[in-house]
């Protein structure tokens, strides 16, 4: 039976530096905490990019993000619970980004450019990943260890944000760096709704219709298929698949690097080909990003011991694929909510929050030794077939066009009511005058009484 959570022994390294070998069960409790922490923060982050824009409010996510992440080594000295709060704040600080990317869309990228814009600023994840990897394996087993991982990356984002807050600007329109043509590009074929974006958002008709449902479905089947790996894959590489710690850190980062590239060649292409509908590359590119990484997960779990590099070879090829997801349920949420993808896009977020807490929750279900591909193998399959039945539904859901709720501004609700106060008015003044003969026949039997009939 695993020790329960708060139980971690601790150990010290060569270079003194403390190691903590916590159980299954408080690996799983950390990653839901960041879950946890997305989760919560995903609606307060919407609601405050609707208000007060990106600029400064993605600031302060990413000052709280630098803070949380200097903060951790010393949490986990303090105890288990220290490091889940700290990692709590993390969670939130991270909900800030996939609503933040709806922004820059909507108020960034021309139409024609949005499956760049989109392939560009969702490579977020497998770029730091890549980072990430290298850096940590290679930090962990120098003399700074561990700790000097969180406080590299900790200086890290804060340069990052500082250079975000001096150069980021809300509004194209008002940037030095805008020429009158480039604005001209940017809001070619929007509505002046798209291009003023003030805060409303109609949320009932968004969260029913069927298009943005399907969206978040298929968003939630890649990424959860994608986190996983991101996750688990130096688990795997390391447990099951024997490779060493600093040669796991670097191939774990091969994967991720190969989706970087992709998705840049993807977003490109699914902008600049013009033989088919915008429909139909709809279709092709989430097909790419949900067909392929199904089979590549049915494959993983069969290849034998001998083969570790085959294991590999088919991890990478899954996040190539999955880069096409640009071109398919992200760029299907941008043109369909035009000017509210900052709210569709955003909730994006929601889903990946679903897969942390998912990802740890199948593992603590399927797996009891992580070093047995049995095991792995059925949570592959999992994912696989969640995978082909949400690109079945995509296929038949999807639309390129802008949806009915586009038109509800708060312009349109104000001018319905006063539409609706104006009817009322004109039909109690002429009421007396017009309402009086109640149908055709008692108008006819009023006439013949006046001619004396």
């Amino acid at each position: 039976m695993a020790p329960p959570v708060g139980s971690s022994e601790k150990f010290e390294n060569p270079y003194g530096h403390p190691i903590f070998n916590y159980t299954q069960e408080e690996r799983s409790f950390l990653q839901w905490a960041v879950a946890a922490g997305s989760i919560i923060g995903t609606f307060p982050f919407n609601w405050l990019y609707v208000t007060y824009g990106a600029r400064y409010v993605f600031f302060g996510a990413g000052i709280a993000s630098t803070l949380a992440t200097l903060a951790i080594p010393i949490s986990a000295q303090i105890g288990i619970w220290c490091f889940i709060a700290v990692r709590f704040i993390q969670g939130f600080a991270y909900a800030a980004n996939f609503a933040s990317i709806g922004v820059l869309c909507s108020r960034w990228s021309s139409l024609k450019q949005m499956g760049f814009f989109l392939a560009v600023l969702t490579n977020f994840t497998p770029m730091s990943t890549v980072v990430t990897n290298i850096v940590s394996g290679q930090l962990c087993e120098s003399q700074f260890g561990w700790p000097a991982v969180y406080y590299v990356h900790g200086v890290g984002c804060l340069i990052l944000f500082t250079l975000w807050i001096i150069f980021y600007n809300d509004f194209p329109e008002r940037n030095k760096r805008v020429s009158a043509i480039e604005l001209e590009k940017i809001h070619r074929n929007k509505s002046q709704a798209h291009i003023q974006m003030d805060s409303f958002v109609p949320y009932w008709e968004i969260l029913k219709n069927p298009v943005i449902l399907t969206v978040w479905l298929n968003s939630l089947a890649d990424i959860f298929s994608g986190v996983f790996l991101l996750l688990y894959a130096p688990t795997y590489f390391k447990n099951v698949l024997k490779f060493g710690v600093a040669k796991t850190g670097f191939l774990s980062a091969m994967p991720a690097l190969s989706h970087i590239f992709m998705k840049w060649f993807c977003g490109y292409v699914c902008d600049k080909i013009k033989c088919i509908s915008e429909k139909s590359k709809l279709i092709a590119f989430n097909s790419i990003a949900l067909l392929g990484p199904a089979l590549c997960y049915a494959l993983l779990g069969y290849v034998p011991d001998s083969l570790p590099y085959l294991a590999f070879v088919i991890a990478v090829l899954k996040n190539t694929f999955i880069a096409a997801n640009c071109g398919g349920f992200y760029k299907c949420a941008a043109l369909h909510a035009r000017q509210y993808s900052h709210f569709v896009v955003g909730n994006i977020q929601f889903t990946k929050c679903l897969s942390l807490f998912l990802a740890p929750a199948l593992v603590a279900i399927f797996i009891t030794d992580d070093s047995s591909r049995a095991q792995w193998r059925t949570i592959f399959l999992i994912l696989a077939a969640t995978l082909v039945i949400s690109n079945f539904i995509f296929c038949f859901m999807c639309s390129d066009q802008p949806a009915e709720f586009t038109k509800i501004t708060r312009e349109s609700i104000q001018n319905g009511k006063t539409n609706k106060i104006s009817d009322a008015s004109e039909s109690s003044t002429n009421g007396t005058s017009i309402n009086v003969p109640l149908n055709e026949k008692d108008s006819l039997n009023r006439r013949d009484s006046l001619i004396g009939i």
